[in-house]
């Protein structure tokens, strides 16, 4: 599995989000605290972030452990950002993809990162995967069920889908022909983020008009941290957050109300999230 993190907020340091609070995702690395499947995230570890000006994201990814790697001591001291999704893995399978395997995943102006597993992989998506263009499929960055997971959202993104709405589409996909798969998602565009409680833990840290930051657990014990419902999506900016339930493919239970119910204050529908 892993533990991965995503910032909206006033521009500082890598660092100053990834690795100084007390159980910054750094720390997340051996020692994570809310973590349901798996102890150590050693397999890998990936960072995104957005400079001013440049909407397309610039990602620094490793195979190994993230307390490992000497050169990302530097990067998190000296690179600013006011945007940033990043991830440390344990990998579900061994493979031989490396650093390719690593979240983000990245595709035009979006990063992306998959917490969790598909059950049955490689079969159960089989036929899900016959839906994507031929050339999506050879551009897949690495052999993992995540760079499919990735391929079937970015799809629904360049088709024209917002931000929610491309992530629920695509959980209740996987998840209606790979039941009990673990779906945590995780995506930003710079200015919004999108993210599904699907398996796992997801808290979030709303400021509003200053900060929101969404990840698989608190990397402080600020008690304004909140987590997030199982079955889940949440669309946010830096000013509104949305929570909005999801239906489960395999549930006999009543429909769940559509996308853009659930406010609570005044909160955009997905689209809106986005600046």
């Amino acid at each position: 599995m892993c533990r991965h993190l995503a910032c909206l907020g006033p521009e500082e340091p890598l660092g100053r989000v990834l690795v100084e609070p007390p159980h910054a995702l750094y720390r997340q690395s051996w020692a994570p605290r809310h973590q349901r499947h798996g102890t150590v995230n050693a397999d890998g570890f990936g960072v995104g972030w957005y400079a001013e000006g440049d909407p397309v994201p610039a990602r620094y990814r490793r195979a190994g452990p993230i307390w490992a790697d000497g050169s990302f001591a530097d990067l998190a001291r000296v690179v600013r950002t006011g945007a940033l999704l990043a991830a440390v893995r344990d990998a579900t399978l061994a493979g031989a993809d490396a650093e390719a395997a690593a979240a983000p995943f990245a595709g035009d102006r979006w990063l992306f990162s998959h917490n969790g597993a598909v059950t049955g992989w490689p079969s159960s998506l089989a036929a899900v995967s016959r839906t994507l263009p031929p050339q999506d499929l050879l551009e897949l960055e690495a052999r993992n069920d995540s760079a499919l997971v990735w391929a079937l959202v970015l799809a629904r993104l360049r088709a024209g889908d917002g931000e929610g709405q491309a992530l629920a589409d695509t959980v209740a996909e996987v998840a209606a022909a790979a039941p009990g798969s673990r779906l945590n998602l995780l995506l930003t565009d710079g200015t919004s983020i999108a993210a599904t409680a699907w398996g796992d833990t997801l808290w979030y840290l709303h400021e509003p008009g200053h900060r929101i930051v969404v990840a698989s657990e608190p990397y402080d014990d600020d008690p304004r941290w909140r987590p997030v419902a199982d079955r889940t999506l949440l669309t946010a900016n830096r000013t509104d957050l949305l929570l909005t339930p999801l239906k489960d493919p395999h549930a006999d239970a009543a429909p769940h109300p559509p996308l853009g119910s659930g406010r609570a204050g005044a909160p955009p529908s997905p689209e809106e999230s986005r600046t």
